[in-house]
């Protein structure tokens, strides 16, 4: 057996075994990739260089502002406003609070950038409402968990910045743009298929304000909202940097919540910086030993192999692509999305290049794809998270998410068919 063939099996071998045994995944691919260097008696000071330079970068710096922010804003009721925003919009249809739930996932998204976030945050609030008008648990649940995907295709979006970090230094300003069409037309899809659903089943409406305080509830949220202005807004007329945006970000909501709404309080803010260093250091540990884990892969050159095996089935881009996307598919439903951006990125990255896609638009292709799977069993995380929101079994949930299935892979059909629904923005940017 040749050392190359010896280093794949360990390194994959090594990390299915210790995932099977429920080890940190952080862990798991440090140790994988250790002891694969280690047998191959591969230089352990590049590894740990690798560790360090992945971090030491100042785009990175966009992540923690983002992830206080938008907890800033959470701890701060901005998503208590945006629903009494998004009912004002769209209560009043048939199905209300389901447009409500799908509404809100963008908007709050686009604050969050989480779709665990999500469903945590959000579902936890209209899941036991929509409940209590009437609507099914498994229709809910669907609605919730289906949604929350929405945040992680438009921006800001954490994912984003993963895998502008996994390909190379990317740039993120254009990730960013890329993902509004996308995550709109998504939005657009899931409202058809709930709209239908709900009356097929004759759900209630809701969203009857008066005048007076239809206007107070727009006026609250879009003060909340304007967050997103600012970063996106200052990163398209070339104010700020992604990084910088974020930094302002953060400054606003903190304004925002400490002076405007007058939700949050030093003792709040206390316990928001706390969870954010939480996630952060999680987030360090598995971008820092995915950096490592890549090198491995490189290494072994398991980039050109899997480029070579696919352009030896098929030379047809969309053929090749479409392989690409089963493959994902199958990987987003037994692993976290943030370890995959970061495994299969170097691996896919040089494939699609050669096929002719752009880097921006398989970005999003990754991430919405790996987004589905994150609704989808066995690991989906938002999905064990709605479900347990609503006490519902997984089993009995399945039949209703078929229907906002389909709506996903249609949208997802369409950015891989059509470049110009994720390049067109960053083309006239």
């Amino acid at each position: 057996m040749s050392s190359t063939a010896l280093g794949i099996i360990l390194l994959f071998g090594i990390l299915a075994i210790l995932m099977i045994n429920c080890f940190p995944i952080a862990l798991a691919l440090g140790l994988s990739s250790v002891i694969t260097a280690l047998v191959l008696d591969i230089n352990l000071f590049l590894l740990f260089q690798r560790m360090v330079i992945s971090l030491n970068n100042f785009g990175f710096l966009a992540l923690p502002f983002f992830i206080l922010s938008a907890n800033i804003m959470t701890a701060g009721g901005v998503s208590d406003k945006l629903m009494k925003f998004a009912d004002v919009l769209v209560g009043r249809i048939k199905g209300g609070s389901a447009m409500v739930n799908i509404i809100v996932s963008m908007l709050f998204g686009g604050i969050q950038g989480s779709s665990v976030g999500d469903v945590s945050s959000i579902g936890a609030m209209l899941i036991p409402a929509m409940e209590k008008q009437g609507y099914d648990k498994d229709y809910s649940v669907a609605v919730t968990v289906t949604s929350s995907v929405e945040g992680i295709i438009i921006p800001p979006s954490q994912n984003m910045i993963y895998y502008s970090m996994a390909a190379g230094g990317l740039s993120l300003s254009n990730l960013f743009i890329a993902g509004y069409i996308p995550g709109i037309l998504l939005t657009a899809s899931l409202m058809i298929v709930a709209y239908v659903i709900a009356k097929k089943r004759n759900y209630p409406t809701s969203g009857k304000y008066k005048f007076v305080e239809g206007l107070k509830a727009i006026v609250d949220s879009l003060i909340g909202l304007f967050t997103i202005v600012i970063i996106i807004g200052g990163i398209v007329a070339g104010i700020f940097t992604p990084t910088e945006s974020a930094g302002v970000a953060t400054i606003y909501a903190l304004f925002v919540t400490f002076f405007v709404y007058k939700s949050m309080n030093f003792k709040k803010l206390v316990g928001v910086i706390k969870d954010s260093l939480g996630s952060l250091a999680i987030i360090m540990a598995i971008i820092s030993m995915s950096s490592m884990f890549s090198y491995v892969l490189s290494y072994l050159k398991v980039p050109v192999y899997v480029a070579n095996g696919l352009l030896t089935i098929s030379q047809n881009p969309i053929i090749v692509m479409l392989l690409i996307n089963i493959i994902l598919f199958f990987a987003g439903m037994f692993m976290d999305m943030a370890v995959l951006i970061f495994m299969l990125t170097p691996v896919f990255l040089p494939v699609i290049t050669q096929i002719g896609y752009s880097p921006i638009q398989f970005g999003i292709i990754m991430i919405l794809n790996l987004g589905v799977g994150l609704c989808t069993p066995p690991v989906g995380n938002s999905l064990f998270v709605g479900c347990a929101i609503a006490k519902l079994p997984l089993e009995k949930s399945i039949k209703a998410f078929l229907p906002f299935y389909i709506a996903m892979l249609i949208v997802l059909a369409l950015v891989i068919c059509v470049p110009a629904v994720t390049l067109w923005l960053p083309g006239l940017m």
